[in-house]
């Protein structure tokens, strides 16, 4: 699968397993049984699995399984079993080792996930991946060096430590805020990094009116702007903030709204052509405008009231 310049591999890390009962939670076991066999300790077989990406210039890895490094007692507990699957014999797989991952991203530091960060080599704890930088967010780092009891047993320090003493790994805040798009009109296969970012332009954000933020979306029908709980549609992405006060404050089927003489008028289609709506003496009035006008050049100079 290829994104953008990036192309994608699934990289199997690990087998191993875990009580099916805490996998399945609230599940019964007769029920989840029926599509997973569990072994005579109630655990279930799972493979664990990184994401590869791939370009000229970057060969990224997300998260790196269990590892390799287990006393035979966790083995044991865990039933793990790196013979048919580890990462780097699964690297090699497709063409790659472990000296060519320029980054290694830590979606969180539970053993299961960062295991395979470091390896044993000749009785010691070294890098995996020796040219990569290590990517983890602070308040993950923060919570693996100072767990509550409750978390302690998902940490394992010798799964980063070396690599802090080598100063390889790079903290990040991880609290940007992330967008989502809707792909309403191509298939998954067909989005590129192009297309992407042109997606995450929505919202964008057009200005102020008073206190309020008005923003411009692109939805299934095309674009509109939207402060509050105050929408309209627009017939692109081409507004100015100016428009949109203009249009938050036109009347509910006006095509425009004018200011003339004090009073807001509305221009607006009817049965029998454009008209024009406005209030006079606090009642509503309605006046016809010649079948011939060109609505497009109407200006409040115009309009006689």
């Amino acid at each position: 699968m290829k994104i953008g310049k990036y192309d994608l591999y699934s990289v199997e890390t690990s087998e191993f397993g875990l009580d099916g009962g805490a996998m399945f939670g609230i599940i019964p076991k007769p029920v989840w049984e029926k599509k997973v066999s569990a072994d005579e300790l109630n655990r279930v077989n799972m493979v664990t699995r990184s994401l590869l990406l791939v370009s000229d210039e970057k060969k990224i890895l997300i998260d790196t399984g269990n590892g390799t490094k287990w006393e035979e007692k966790y083995k044991q507990i865990y039933d793990i079993n790196t013979d048919q699957y580890n990462i780097e014999k699964s690297l090699g797989k497709y063409g790659f080792s472990s000296e060519q991952i320029t980054d290694v991203i830590c979606t969180h530091m539970h053993f299961d996930h960062i295991g395979g960060n470091t390896k044993i080599k000749s009785g010691e704890v070294v890098p995996t991946f020796p040219n990569a930088k290590y990517w983890i967010s602070e308040e993950n780092w923060k919570l693996a060096n100072h767990p509550s009891q409750k978390d302690a047993g998902s940490f394992i320090e010798h799964d980063w430590k070396v690599l802090a003493e080598n100063q390889m790994i790079e903290i990040i805040d991880g609290k940007e805020n992330y967008k989502y798009a809707k792909v309403l009109d191509c298939k998954q296969e067909d989005i590129n990094m192009d297309m992407a970012i042109k997606l995450f332009q929505y919202p964008k954000f057009i200005g102020n009116i008073g206190k309020g933020v008005v923003n411009l979306y692109k939805g299934q029908y095309g674009f509109y702007i939207k402060m509050g709980k105050k929408t309209a549609s627009v017939k692109d992405e081409n507004i100015t903030i100016q428009e949109a006060k203009e249009l938050f404050e036109r009347e509910p089927g006006a095509i425009k709204t004018f200011d003339c003489k004090g009073k807001k008028v509305h221009l607006k289609k009817g049965q029998y052509g454009y008209y024009l709506n406005y209030k006079k003496n606090g009642k509503n009035v309605n006046k016809a405008l010649p079948k011939n006008i060109d609505i497009d050049k109407l200006d409040s100079i115009d309009i006689n009231i």
